[in-house]
Order: structure tokens, then sequence, then C-alpha cells
């Protein structure tokens, strides 16, 4: 409930966007009751959102006035084509309406970061603050890695029978089983099951932090409010934050922060708003009309994405995939039912099934770009050390998944996919303005496969991934084509015949980051300091995966928790030298 404010309001902290990182951090600040924290959030509340907390409802989020609604523009490395970039747009973000998946990455990811206080291991231990992990009876978990006291639940997943054997066919095709390998980021080489985000049939959330069991009454929430800009003055040394101009549905309004100011906006309309308050690229800025107060070149710039390509397969044994609980007749009505009644069945969770990380060096030795292109000592021409896999393969337990995938398997039918994900790209995207308007989305490039060597890395994943479902010893059997029926891709056997299927199909997989990156005093392009503080001006923090220098290894979904628990260390860190954190340290 948003509270009665006079036209000077003060805060001691104000974060701009209550999406997975900024709920973390209002959560954390807010363990201080000395302190007021306001949360401004552009969507609605997520408490009435029912496919919020069923998982398996995330689609219904889409598309709509919950979803951000972000298109790109024409991309020639996919033909030109556009791709839907679909973001949360409620308290809670795109933690209400991801996969749920805990991929967490290696800990050399998070080194190569070489910046003080984000070392792999110290960045796991904020990963593994944030959780509550409720094991089963099957999930060999290694307790060490997984957190016992966050707001954040987790479970493993019960695997469909499709999963199962296409586990089968990851370990037949060199992939050995490591039950919980993406929590520990150890196995650069191996299969294993997922984490979710997901506890007794209920999606937990980053809005958990600050609602449930965590509300408290010196935080406000502020929904249905777009962040305009930061106000901003000048200080001693360097310009000071003050205040927002935020857009209520009674109209504009400025808000003031005694301390701190953090914008939380995600990837995409971070930058953006950096950008509206003049914070940014001069050029991009003398576009729209704003005047550059801090030249800060690198806003907006270094986009991060990871690029996915489904390949979906028609099985004709019954049974094995979860088509039969949700496409055939009256299914989903029945699973609706079981979940509102039980909290149990097919939308209790996402029908996300088996999981791998894979080394290409092998596959790829032969190949003249990779073979002849230049490498830094120890790593491999996309940057990664044997310790770091090149590619992900996941699967699904049935038909689905972005908007684009309509061929529903009806009339009894069945389907599956294996997904290839392509880590540590070389293409860099970008996010620019399209007006000063903070109604407007701002224009985002992702730029996908403009670098040579991500086209072949992810076509040789490609080829791998029909491999592993056409010769491994749990699926070779079981296969009767391509889904749809039209396509002829299981019966591709050269990574060149994947290329086009690649630029036709590749999309995102919703992992955006490094927009507004962290880096050392030397990077004319690094937007923030090792403390996620704004270079030239005082009182501003950014915290969200635009912070993220390079991706890990993995999804940023736990990425995304760390950093709101990192920088809530931080603020606490530079304001604890009073009880009343009267004295900054900044």
């Amino acid at each position: 409930m948003v509270e009665k404010m006079q036209d000077r309001d003060h805060y001691d902290y104000i974060i701009c966007g209550g999406g997975t990182s900024g709920c973390v951090v209002a959560g954390r600040l807010a363990e201080n009751p000395q302190v007021r924290i306001l949360v401004i959030e552009a969507g609605q509340h997520n408490k009435d959102l029912e496919s919020v907390h069923m998982a398996g409802g995330w689609p219904i989020n889409l598309d709509k006035e919950t979803d951000w609604n972000i298109v790109t523009p024409p991309m020639p490395g996919v033909d030109n084509r556009q791709v839907k970039l679909s973001r949360g747009r409620f308290l809670g973000g795109s933690s209400g309406c991801n996969g749920t998946l805990c991929i967490r990455g290696c800990k050399q990811d998070y080194d190569d970061w070489g910046l003080d206080g984000w070392s792999g291991e110290e960045f796991f231990g904020y990963m593994r603050k944030a959780e509550t992990f409720h094991s089963k009876p099957w999930f060999k978990a290694n307790d060490e890695f997984h957190g016992q006291s966050g707001p954040l639940h987790l479970e493993p997943h019960d695997l469909a029978p499709i999963s199962n054997l296409i586990m089968d066919s990851f370990v037949s095709q060199g992939l050995p089983l490591d039950h919980d390998m993406f929590t520990t980021g150890e196995t650069p080489h191996g299969c294993g099951h997922v984490p979710r985000t997901v506890h007794n049939g209920i999606r937990t959330t980053s809005s958990d932090f600050i609602t449930k069991g965590y509300l408290r009454s010196n935080i406000t929430v502020m929904t249905d409010t777009t962040v305009d800009r930061i106000l901003m003055r000048h200080g001693s040394n360097d310009l000071k934050a003050e205040g927002v101009v935020v857009i209520t549905p009674a109209g504009p309004k400025s808000i003031y922060a005694k301390k701190e100011i953090i914008v939380s906006g995600g990837a995409y309309c971070s930058p953006a708003i950096l950008m509206r308050s003049g914070i940014g690229p001069r050029e991009e800025l003398n576009k729209h009309g704003i005047e550059c107060q801090v030249e800060l070149p690198g806003v907006g710039q270094n986009l991060l994405d990871h690029m996915i390509v489904f390949i979906f397969y028609e099985t004709t044994k019954a049974g094995l995939t979860t088509d039969y609980l949700v496409h055939h007749g009256d299914s989903f009505e029945k699973s609706y039912a079981l979940w509102k009644e039980k909290k149990e069945g097919f939308l209790s969770t996402v029908p996300f099934g088996a999981f791998a990380f894979a080394r290409l060096d092998d596959r790829l030795k032969d190949e003249p770009l990779w073979r002849d292109a230049p490498r830094e000592p120890g790593r491999d021409p996309m940057g990664l050390t044997p310790k770091q896999p090149n590619i992900e393969f996941f699967t699904t337990e049935c038909y689905g998944g972005p908007k684009q995938y309509d061929q529903f398997p009806i009339d009894h039918k069945h389907a599956f996919s294996i997904i290839a994900e392509l880590f540590s790209p070389r293409s860099r995207g970008s996010v620019t303005l399209s007006s000063k308007d903070p109604h407007d989305n701002p224009i985002v490039d992702c730029n996908y496969l403009s670098d040579p060597l991500d086209l072949l890395v992810i076509t040789e994943a490609c080829k791998f991934a029909n491999e592993i479902i056409m010769k491994g010893a749990g699926t070779k059997d079981i296969v009767k084509g391509s889904w749809p029926p039209s396509l002829t891709h299981h019966a591709y056997t050269e990574r060149e015949q994947w290329v086009p299927y690649v630029k036709e199909h590749g999309t995102t997989c919703y992992h955006a980051g490094g927009t507004c990156a962290m880096g050392k005093d030397s990077d004319p392009n690094a937007v923030l300091d090792n403390r996620l503080r704004v270079r030239g001006v005082s009182g501003l923090r950014v915290a969200d995966c635009s912070v993220m220098p390079t991706l890990n290894g993995g999804h940023t979904q736990m990425p995304a928790y760390g950093i709101g628990e990192k920088c809530a260390d931080l603020i606490k860190e530079t304001w604890s030298a009073t009880p009343l954190g009267g004295v900054s340290k900044l």
C-alpha cells in the first residue's frame, strides 16, 4: 500500500526498480529499522498476479502490461530479424516470469572481472546468502554451497521420463553426471540437475524479500510509477544525487533521498534512466536535447546476452513428455484445477528438464577460424579457460517456449527440445534512447552473431546437441523426426547445415547485462567503480545485471540476487560510521 506523502518527500534510500536486484537491496537495508526506504516500481504489485506465483503460468505474464514488451530493431546477424525481449514489469520483475533456473556459472567467471570484492569465492557467497535450499531424497546436494537462511526458497526439479532419457544420452555422449554441478560451478563439461526458485508448488521471487514474512513498516512501495530521471546538485567535488522525478498516475512528482539512490531498472532500463538524467555518451544525449552533466561513454554500451537455439523433436511414445498434461484435449484445465487445489502438477513448475555444460575445444580444434584466432595464454578464442564451459544444453519436457513456437502437438502427439546456449559471446550490442520521454522504451540492439566466432560456436553446439538426441543411449530409439514435421534438422550431420537454422531460430535467453558495467579507474568505458558507484556522481549506485563487465557462463537469476546482496552490504558499510548512519564514507 502506498503511503500518503507530502510534496517534498524524504527517504534515506530510494530504489528505482522493484525487480530482482532492487527488492533484495530494499529488503536487506530494511533490516535496520531506523532507516526509511522507498521502492519505485513501474508495474503493478504482484500479490494478485496468479501467473507469477504459479510457475508454469509464466507465458501469461508476457506480451501485455506485465511485460516491458521491448523488441529489437532488425539485426543483420540473424537475417535482419527482430527479436522480442520480454522483461517482467511488476513487483519482483523478471524473477516472477523467468525459467526459475539457478545456474551460477563458474567462480572463474567472476574472477575474470578483476575487481576487488567480486572474486568468484566472494560472489558465490553472496548468491548463497540469498537462498534457503530444500533438498529431496534422490538429489545429491553439495550442502556447503547452499544457503539455509535466505528469503529465496529453492528445490530440485523432479524429471519427467523424457528428461531421464536425455540425461542418459548426455552421459553416453561424454558428459558425465554431477548432480549439483550448477550450484558448485566446478564442472565445465558434464550434466546435472538444476535447482529452481520454486517450493511447495509456489514460485519464489525477489519480492519475497520485502513482502510476506519480510514485510516491514520502514519500506514504502510505489507501484505504477515510472522513474523519469535523477535529480542532482553540485557538491564539493562532483555532482550529488539528491532525488528522483517520477511519473505517478496523478502526474510528475519529485522525491528526495537523504543518503543514496540506487538504480535497479535492469540492463535495458538502468542505462535509460542514467541517460535521461544527463549521464552517458554526450553525442547520444545531444540527439535528444538532454544536457550532458557527466560524460560516461560506456552507459548503454557493452550489451551482452546469451543466444539460445531451440531444437524440437517428435516422439511417438506416449507418456515420455508432458504434452498430455497441457496440449491434449482438456488437459490444461485439469492441470490448472490441480494447481489451484493442491499446488501440484504441471503448472507447479517450469517444464525445463536436463542440463549440461560442455567444452568444445576438441570439436573445434581443426576449424580454421578457431585454430587461427588470437587468444591469451591459457584461454580459448572466446576468452575462456578450461575451467569454463563454452556452451550449455538444456531441454524441455514438452513443446513450448517463446510465443513464436506455436505449432503445438495436439491430436495426442508428443514433442520435446534440446536447447543450445552460447556462453562468452564476442558480439556486443547497445541500449540507446528512442526519446527522453520516460514512457518510451529504449532501443535495444543485441547485435547477435556479429562476430563470426559466435556463429562458429553456436552452430557447433547445435550439431553436438543433435548428436546427443539422435545417437545418445537414452533417446536414439525414441525420435520419430523433427518437430514440426516440416523441418529436417534431425538429419543434419554437418555444422554448416546449422547456419541458416541458427540465423532463423536463434533467440534471447533473457540474460541481458553489461550496459552499466563496473571497471577499474583506468577503463574509460567503466560506468561504475567496484562499489557500484556511478563515476562522477556521489550518492548514486546501480545494482542489477547491467553492472556485470562480462556475463557469467550460466543464467543471470542468481547473479542478480548476488548483486543485490552485495550492494546492500556495500551501502551498509558506507553508512556504518554511526548507528543512525549519519556519517557517509562516500
